[in-house]
């Protein structure tokens, strides 16, 4: 339990994701808090952490730390990282056509590639789009996308994509995810992107990220310490029994670590985990309506498979993207080229992402079992596993991505009017604000937080009002 200091607010942050993580740093970094960071898994920084298998590093899937990043953020982790933080090019190809392509796009290797009707279709597209009428209807992330970028691409790339990634049918995804995951609404600017790809027309950071030595979880690890050396406590471990409120007022809460249960008390909530399970915790109930809310708001799952393979390196290219439904998996990453290692000799990794709920059939499916079906459709790309394959890992991701169906938004701010009536408590980051956003996006929201708190350990609803409306600028970076 956090110990009290006259005249410093005590802060309680549910989470050590990097939402989580960050809000604790900034607090502490700037001597605003009494800080404890709750965290009911045995590690930080939740679906952003590393580990190893065999001696690589690997992530929960492909994580990049984007240079688009708000340039304090970038200061931060520069300053926290060193030398570790790498600034590496990328280096990815999507399959269009049937063909393999550069991804980010590349000018003269589309033209080289793309299947010269998928181009026609392409610039026709973008030459009719003036005589095309807007769809009639519902607006949808299907007419959203038709209307800005055409028939071609939409079908042939997005929304295989997001059928896969969501388990829903374009139609039945609403507009937000087009705004939040599609930077480019039109072919004009997909093709303004891989201009200034072009050599001369390119910044430093251009087509690179950002990535560290020890995996991706580096980060939170590095702000975490730098968050403990500054006086911030951390409980891992420590599982969330109840958040106490008095009216509309969060008073505390209690929690169990082990066999024994404590109550913390604290001036103020900052929480990350997924909003529904916030709800559920709250003491008494909320009313029936954010209940009701909370049950129908829904999270997709994901299942990472690691293929463990006798070879230095598999091929060249740090990730592989899948849009077409013909093969199950949305995207595949080789963790060592994304820290460019050369140890372990004659061993590498192949990260398959695999977007399922529990319950489908890949979910119950066994390491080994699914180890064999990763390789079947890997030879049904063009990509032959012809090395020893050592054996298969998995991880399993309950909450992976949040759902933007056509009733969510109600839902979502049915739960978000009944937080923000709350005193003592603030809902943000990934999880918090049911946000698909990039970790970047993930410390902006956190610093944020820490920017609307006052002196006396209130929240500023007023300043924290104009960062939300900073946060529906946020653009999903691949």
């Amino acid at each position: 339990m956090i110990g009290t200091t006259p005249g410093k607010p005590r802060i309680t942050v549910l989470g050590a994701g990097p939402a989580g993580i960050a809000a604790a740093y900034a607090l502490v970094k700037n001597n605003q808090a009494q800080v404890e960071v709750l965290e009911r898994a045995d590690r930080v920084g939740g679906n952003s952490t590393s580990f190893r298998i065999d001696g690589i590093w690997c992530d929960y899937g492909s994580h990049r730390f984007h240079p688009v990043a708000d340039p304090s953020v970038i200061e931060d982790v520069k300053g926290l990282l060193g030398p570790d933080l790498l600034l590496q090019p990328r280096h990815g190809r999507i399959r269009l056509g049937g063909q393999w392509i550069h991804f980010p796009l590349k000018p003269v290797d589309a033209i080289r590639r793309l299947p010269k009707r998928f181009a026609a279709s392409l610039m026709a597209d973008s030459l009719l789009k003036p005589l095309r009428g807007k769809s009639k209807g519902p607006r949808t992330f299907k007419t959203i996308l038709y209307d800005g970028l055409g028939k071609t691409i939409s079908e042939h790339f997005y929304f295989p994509y997001v059928k896969k990634l969501w388990g829903l049918e374009p139609d039945k995804l609403a507009v937000t995810l087009a705004e939040r995951r599609v930077s480019s609404g039109s072919v004009g600017r997909i093709l303004m992107k891989m201009l200034r790809m072009l050599p001369g027309m390119r910044g430093e950071t251009t087509g690179r990220f950002y990535y560290p030595r020890q995996g991706f979880g580096q980060i939170s690890q590095a702000m975490m310490q730098a968050a403990s050396d500054h006086g911030a406590r951390l409980e891992l471990g420590a599982e969330i029994l109840r958040i106490e409120r008095e009216g509309s007022r969060v008073t505390g809460l209690v929690l169990r670590k082990g066999r024994i249960e404590a109550r913390h008390a604290a001036d103020q909530v900052f929480s990350t985990i997924p909003l529904t399970v916030a709800v559920r915790l709250m003491d008494p109930p909320p009313p029936p309506e954010v209940l009701a809310a909370a049950d129908a708001i829904r999270f997709r799952g994901m299942i990472l498979v690691y293929l463990i393979l006798g070879t230095d390196r598999f091929t060249e290219y740090d990730a592989h993207y899948f849009p077409e439904l013909s093969i199950p998996i949305s995207r595949m990453s080789e963790p060592k080229n994304y820290n460019s290692a050369t140890e372990p000799k004659g061993r590498t990794i192949l990260c398959a992402e695999l977007p399922c709920d529990p319950g489908e059939k890949w979910w119950s499916m066994s390491d080994e079992e699914l180890g064999r079906h990763y390789c079947d459709w890997l030879a049904g790309v063009g990509l032959p596993v012809t090395v020893p394959v050592l054996g298969c890992q998995t991880r399993r991701l309950g909450q992976a991505y949040p759902v933007y169906d056509l009733d969510y938004q109600r839902h979502f701010e049915t739960i978000d009017r009944w937080f923000l009536g709350l005193e003592g408590f603030l809902s943000f980051g990934r999880q918090g604000l049911f946000a698909h956003d990039n970790t970047h996006h993930a410390f902006a929201m956190a610093y944020a937080a820490v920017d609307s708190l006052t002196s006396e350990g209130r929240i500023d609803h007023d300043r924290w009002a104009a960062h939300r409306r900073e946060f529906e600028s946020h653009r999903v970076e691949d």
